[in-house]
């Protein structure tokens, strides 16, 4: 599995995620954005994953100009949690300009993205616009929930509950050779 992350209050709640998935036996390699490493430092995911956390195009541990494609390939789902409305957007438009964009536009594999942001911004019709853009083209989402947001303001647009979206990777990293028989 390849995690994105990009940077909102709900990155946070990525490493739960990451710790569920290596419970479960998947392979977790990150990817986070320079926004991301804001709220939530890299070691963490390092930690849990036994893989250097890629950020940077040009770090000195990555190699130039293939690491995200080598990771694009290796890749059997690629989950973004949480993406910003930002991300959303660079993704929709074809903008590559990080690891995570770039990688992402490269994958072939299975991609989820798990939104999360304020619900002003959620409901934004340009917004939504973008998420049913990626829809038509067979991105999948994992809908955020409702409720109290870190804001303060209560709507749509929590990140969607952990077990929710270990069950949409699943489903994606699960082949589906019998369906429709």
């Amino acid at each position: 599995v390849l995690l994105g992350i990009s940077g909102g209050i709900a990155a946070f709640k990525s490493v739960q995620l990451t710790s569920d998935l290596i419970k479960k036996g998947y392979d977790v390699e990150v990817i986070m954005t320079p926004h991301a490493c804001e709220f939530v430092k890299p070691l963490s995911f390092e930690a849990l994953t036994n893989h250097n956390v890629c950020v940077d195009m040009f770090d000195s541990h990555v190699v130039r100009n293939t690491k995200h494609i080598s990771l694009a390939k290796k890749a059997d789902v690629f989950m973004i949690v949480p993406a910003t409305a930002n991300v959303i957007a660079k993704i929709v438009h074809g903008i590559a300009d990080d690891m995570l964009t770039t990688t992402f536009l490269a994958a072939t594999c299975p991609k989820i993205i798990a939104p999360a942001m304020n619900t002003n911004m959620y409901e934004n019709p340009v917004v939504q616009a973008n998420i049913m853009a990626l829809k038509q083209k067979s991105v999948r989402f994992v809908e955020p929930a409702a409720g109290r947001l870190a804001c303060g303001d209560t709507g749509k647009g929590k990140l969607a509950d952990p077990a929710d979206i270990v069950q949409a990777i699943e489903a994606a990293a699960t082949p589906q050779d019998l369906a429709g028989l």
